[in-house]
């Protein structure tokens, strides 16, 4: 997938505005071109000419249009599984994977809008919700090696891989719950969720 012939528009930065050049920046300004004109209608050329950078620049940051509203995702999930190989070993399974799912959705104030943005677009978007199950994939991994090391199972064996699916089940729906209503608080759904799950299938978070 290669980029454009020198010389195109897409590659001319836009006169003005300081080029973006972070994951962050980028992922930002695309969120907001696929919000405006809808995520199958906004193509590379146009991220790139938004974000005043050439195509192939930004093919360095992003292998593909699906990654974009992926933001740091990658880093955020290296976050997740370092914090939870640092969790101490006496904290119940449950309730260590509850205080490290909750930080992995703690967004500052001002990612606040771009965060529901990002989402609303990850469970709606059809293409997007296809190429999602990769993603989800990898978070489902890092809960089941946690799993499979305080429990002496493999990280594929039936009861790590369970509970990385109940896992991420809850934080889907608190996401559904959350875009739902204005007026939510993502990290309460997240904690009611993981409340639920202890009173219904005894999966104790305290």
């Amino acid at each position: 997938m290669d980029p454009e012939p020198a010389g195109t528009a897409a590659t001319a930065p836009r006169i003005g505005r300081a080029p973006a050049t972070t994951h962050g920046e980028l992922s930002h300004i695309a969120l907001n071109l696929f919000i405006e004109r809808g995520f199958d209608a906004t193509t590379m050329d146009d991220i790139a000419q938004r974000a005043g950078i050439g195509r192939r620049t930004l093919f360095r940051y992003f292998a593909s249009k699906n990654e974009l509203p992926w933001g740091d995702f990658a880093p955020l999930l290296q976050a997740m599984r370092a914090r939870l190989a640092g969790t101490d070993p006496e904290l119940p399974l449950m309730r260590a994977l509850k205080d490290a799912i909750l930080d992995f959705n703690t967004f500052p104030a001002e990612e606040h809008a771009y965060h529901r943005g990002r989402m609303s677009l990850l469970l709606t978007v059809p293409s997007l919700t296809a190429y999602s199950t990769l993603k989800y994939a990898d978070w489902r991994a890092v809960i089941a090696e946690f799993v499979a090391a305080r429990t002496g199972a493999a990280p594929d064996d039936l009861a790590p891989q369970t509970i990385a699916y109940a896992c991420l089940g809850m934080c889907i729906g608190s996401y559904e719950r959350w875009l739902a209503d204005d007026d939510a608080d993502l990290l309460a759904l997240i904690d009611e969720a993981f409340v639920t799950a202890e009173s219904v299938f005894g999966l104790h978070a305290s």
